[in-house]
This record gives C-alpha cells, structure tokens and sequence, in this order.
C-alpha cells in the first residue's frame, strides 16, 4: 500500500471525500461503486468494484472460443481493465488499463470498426503495438459494464462476421449480468 500523505476528516453523516487527484488517477467517475474492505488493524480499503469481473472466468472462456473459431486475438475489459485474454500472451494484456481511447469508444456506446487510414486504438494503455478491429461494448440496464473486442498486432481488419460476433457476445455478456 502507497501512502498519498493526504489526509480527510469523516463528516457528521459518515462520509469521506475522495480527493479529486486520486478520482482522476484511478479513473473514479461519480456513482462508481466502491467494495470496502477492513484489515484487522484497523485499515479500512476502498477498492474499485468491477461486476464484469465476476463473469472473469466465463468471459475467458468466451474469449478462447472467440479467438479459436474466428483465428483473432479476443479481449473482454470491464470499464477499467481487461478482465480475459486469448491469442497473445496474457501477461501482455491481462490486468492492464484499458486505453483513453477504448474507454471512448465504450461511452460512445456504439460497435466501433477501425477503418482503413483510421488512428490506431490501442485495447490498453501500454500495448500500442496491438490495434483494436472491432469492439462493442457491453451494457446492462442502459450502464456501460465493459467491452468485447478483436485485435490485432499492427494494422487488421475483419469481416461482418466478426462484427456480428462481438455484437453477439456483448449483448449475451450484458444479459447474464442482468440475471
């Protein structure tokens, strides 16, 4: 654990500001949920809670099926991070910031397809070697939970049929965290 040297006062109602610094840092947005953790001396943890990362297991079974039926590295991120990986080597993504520029395609709520000459979107921040092909996001009750995404090393492109796939994933993804 990393000491900011920042300190806050609890409020009469209980609550605690999070300095705006950290929010930015951690890429805390307003109404994101939060688990609290407490250690046994005393410590209280704030931790960024990820639904998606309870369907971790699942979506990386999505991601290998996805990867092994279409030849593509597939991804599953969550709103922050990329939760499952197949067809590169996981240390390269798994765990890993989702890129400013994913997370902009995820708000813009639409399926994003690269166009030939169209910037390269990197799947996360440090990876600029891989371009995102196709990405839809994954929404549950009108919330961005994450994305599904096609990638490749360098400049790719994909069929309608991998489109139609992350379309398809996605949506089976966000209906099953409804349930």
């Amino acid at each position: 654990m990393k000491a900011t040297g920042i300190v806050r006062r609890i409020d009469d109602l209980g609550r605690v500001v999070i300095p705006k610094e950290i929010r930015r840092t951690l890429r805390i947005r307003d109404g994101d949920p939060l688990e609290i953790y407490t250690e046994k001396d005393g410590e209280v943890i704030f931790k960024k809670y990820s639904p998606m990362g309870e369907l971790s297991d699942f979506a990386g079974q999505m991601c290998e099926t996805l990867s092994k039926t279409t030849g593509l590295p597939a991804a599953v991120t969550d709103r922050d991070s990329v939760i499952a990986v197949c067809g590169v080597q996981k240390r390269e993504l798994l765990g890993r910031q989702v890129s400013q520029e994913l997370e902009a395609v995820m708000e813009g709520r639409q399926v994003y397809r690269r166009s030939p000459g169209e910037k390269a979107v990197a799947p996360s921040e440090g990876a600029e070697k891989y371009t995102v092909t196709v990405a839809a996001p994954i929404i549950t009750e009108g919330d961005v939970m994450g994305c599904v995404l096609f990638f490749t090393e360098g400049d790719g492109s994909v069929t309608e049929v991998e489109h139609k796939l992350v379309q398809t994933v996605a949506a089976f993804l966000g209906k099953q965290m409804e349930n």
